[in-house]
């Protein structure tokens, strides 16, 4: 018999998050950092001074070393409020690839910055030729005098304004004709104490049609110092390194695509139930009930898709795959959700009175980062096809 309930434990975290979110009654502060084109800091701020940001943190460094799934039902709950997209404190992602690559120093480093609320690091890997064909990257480590000097073009870099460090892909040079097998991860430092920039970084933010609480950036590189040490995992080992950073990142990018359906869900059928048309609801219309059933089939769908590779993860089973359908299915269909829902508001929902115009443009860029649909569809097929081959 398979157990669909949380355990007590889950149950708690998630009435947490409940009671924060409603006692902060955030929804006019994101309203407003939407509009402004700002981080929000005082909800981070308040996110940290509650000790959410710990949870995900190893018990060695003073955290609370909370489970895969537990944290996604936590975050998922955040995301169900509204909480702007990509900026959660803390650091999951950022602390499993310290974690699986860093050397004990570099781990220390990391998470201190998860332990102080701050956020650990931007990723640079994409580039402005190179997005899904990572193959055609160009940002090059050159090792001379005992240094590493940096050169490139990083773009799409969330946190980049906000952030110390950049995790950084760069070419080795040394196998010309095997791109895959000449990239290597180095810890950049951005900025040092004071927020003044590291010589030879600089950046700008790029305009966004979302996602307006979290800049993101382009960082150009220009002969930048670091210490050999700054070497993350195995020299030219980057992009294999990059492909099991894939797998945390898209079911981490998912959590906020169930969780705006879900908010979204919620809001049509409050709407619904309120909206007096022709002398009565227009939830009463069968049109308007279709598209809620549609809506709710599709979250219960997305979050039991969630939470089963969140599950397969923390039991140490590979989701490769599964990660890359999840963002595949939880992009489209929360899309349609939210959609759906500016629908059944109807004029009210094109508004930027209503949190689901915010939603819906925010939820729209994560069709795109961490891997578009289409090569989540390229990667995904040709193992399947594989798979089934073998079993004849």
């Amino acid at each position: 018999m398979i157990d669909f309930s949380l355990t007590e434990e889950q149950e708690l975290l998630v009435e947490q998050v409940e009671e924060f979110m409603k006692r902060g009654n955030y929804d006019d502060y994101f309203k407003e950092c939407d509009r402004e084109r700002k981080y929000p800091e005082k909800a981070c701020r308040d996110f940290c001074e509650e000790g959410f940001h710990l949870l995900d943190c190893p018990e060695e460094y003073g955290g609370s070393d909370l489970d895969l799934v537990s944290s996604v039902l936590m975050k998922l709950k955040f995301y169900e409020y509204g909480w702007p997209a990509l900026t959660l404190p803390g650091g999951a992602l950022e602390i499993d690839n310290i974690l699986t690559y860093g050397t004990k120093e570099q781990q220390e480093l990391i998470i201190n910055e998860v332990l102080e609320g701050r956020k650990a690091y931007t990723m640079g890997f994409t580039e402005p030729q190179a997005g899904s064909d990572n193959s055609a990257m160009s940002t090059k480590a050159e090792h001379r005098d005992g240094k590493v000097y940096i050169t490139g073009h990083k773009t799409f870099n969330t946190y980049a304004t906000v952030s110390r460090y950049m995790m950084c892909v760069a070419r080795e040079y040394e196998v010309l004709d095997k791109p895959k097998k000449d990239m290597s991860w180095y810890l950049i430092p951005l900025r040092d104490e004071e927020g003044n920039l590291t010589p030879g970084v600089s950046i700008h933010v790029l305009d966004k049609i979302g996602c307006h609480c979290m800049p993101t950036c382009e960082v150009y590189l220009d002969n930048v110092e670091v210490e050999e040490s700054a070497l993350v995992g195995v020299k030219g080992k980057g992009f294999y390194q990059l492909l099991k950073n894939f797998e945390t990142e898209r079911l981490l990018t998912c959590v906020s695509n169930v969780g705006y359906a879900m908010a979204a869900y919620h809001d049509a059928a409050v709407y619904a139930s309120q909206r007096i048309q022709f002398g009565k609801t227009i939830g009463s219309f069968q049109i308007i009930q279709q598209k809620l059933v549609d809506m709710k089939i599709k979250c219960d769908n997305m979050y039991n898709m969630l939470l089963r590779t969140a599950w397969k993860k923390s039991v140490g089973q590979s989701i490769m795959l599964d990660a890359s359908m999840l963002k595949r299915y939880t992009g489209q269909a929360a899309f349609e959700v939210l959609d759906d829902a500016i629908q059944v508001l109807g004029g009210i929902g094109y508004t930027n009175d209503t949190r689901i115009a915010r939603l819906w443009r925010d939820q729209r860029g994560a069709r795109i980062y961490a891997g578009t649909e289409e090569i989540m569809v390229h990667s995904v097929a040709r193992a399947l096809i594989n798979n089934e081959a073998g079993t004849q």
